[in-house]
């Protein structure tokens, strides 16, 4: 049986990591040992914060549209009530780039969930 000789396939893999630590600092970057400990503290920390994410811009999209529910004289709560109840399907996403980029056409729908409520 003739002898293996791993050295392209241990290169091969220690490339892989030294790619997805590039841009690291100090021995993270350049340690294989070090590296695949920072590589896979990074894909948990990108795990996470994919989550994360989402419920980051759910809360800004929500301050959007209250800042412009506010300037109409009414509050975040009462305005999602009067949507509900008058039955405007959008989501808190495409309102809240109505609110910032076409506060015209908010101001049409604010005055809609008011009539709702009253």
């Amino acid at each position: 049986m003739a002898r293996v000789k791993r050295g392209t396939t241990g290169k091969a893999k220690h490339k892989k990591v030294f790619k997805a630590v590039k841009g690291q600092w100090g021995r993270r970057k350049n340690t294989i040992r070090v590296a695949r400990q920072a590589m896979e503290k990074a894909l948990q920390y990108a795990y996470r914060d994919r989550r994360t994410k989402k419920r980051n811009f759910r809360s800004i999209w929500i301050q959007r549209i209250n800042a412009g529910v506010r300037s109409e004289g009414m509050t975040y709560s009462k305005f999602i009530n009067g949507l509900n109840k008058s039955g405007i399907k959008l989501d808190r996403k495409v309102l809240a780039d109505i609110a910032y980029d076409n506060p015209e056409a908010f101001k049409t729908i604010v005055k809609k969930a008011q009539s709702a409520l009253n």
